[in-house]
């Protein structure tokens, strides 16, 4: 069976830290779109007209290869948890850039998701209180990059409503206002995203050749 992508990461993990600068690379690539969606729900709508998550990631994995010889960790978990604890610091860095402008407003505004004391293996998890939906199916599901790069081929609206319902966990009546349409729309369209998103991950394991 060919290699999943937790021993990808760790086979790379260990080929650059014998000082193969094309694995380092290409570990920085294969977990770029992972950082990239918990960089992109720590940017709250009104931060975004001013910082672009796309900085944040950019200036993470900077850090995080200038840096690759502090870390100390052996598990992919240990490494993503390393990833996210250098974006927690750089997001709170671009935060007070603007506390003095606007103290109140980014006290009442910024929620930080994603922090680097979450132990979960996954970062899909229903708001409580809520129905079953089909997102309890791949909660579950461990390899966090592989969630991302596929999260990451959805289409922009169906990206953008997982985003917002499953990450940053808004109500349906937020995430309407946001997106422009109706309750019942937008309902539709998180359904329809979660099942794309399914099947996404299952054609993704029906085609690991063994």
């Amino acid at each position: 069976m060919s290699q999943n992508d937790e021993s990808i990461v760790l086979t790379l993990l260990a080929q650059a830290r014998e000082g193969d600068d094309a694995a380092r690379d290409e570990l920085f690539s294969k977990c770029r779109n992972y950082v990239a969606l918990i960089a992109r729900t720590q940017v709250e709508s009104w931060m975004q007209t001013k910082v672009d998550a796309s900085d944040l990631v950019q200036q993470t994995l900077l850090e995080a290869h200038l840096g690759f010889a502090d870390f100390r960790g052996n598990t992919e978990g240990e490494w993503l948890a390393w990833l996210r604890k250098i974006l927690h610091h750089n997001t709170h860095d671009f935060i007070r850039r603007y506390k003095g402008t606007d103290k109140r407003r980014v006290q009442r505004e910024v929620r930080l998701r994603g922090t680097v004391n979450d132990q979960s293996r996954s970062f899909f998890h229903d708001p409580p209180g809520h129905e079953q939906t089909p997102s309890q199916i791949i909660a579950e599901h461990e390899q966090q990059i592989e969630l991302a790069d596929a999260i990451a081929q959805l289409s922009d609206d169906h990206r953008e409503v997982i985003i917002l319902r499953n990450l940053q966990r808004l109500p349906f009546d937020e995430i309407a206002t946001r997106m422009d349409r109706t309750r019942p729309a937008v309902q539709m369209l998180w359904m329809r995203a979660i099942q794309k998103l399914q099947q996404s991950l299952t054609n993704r394991d029906d085609e690991s050749p063994c």
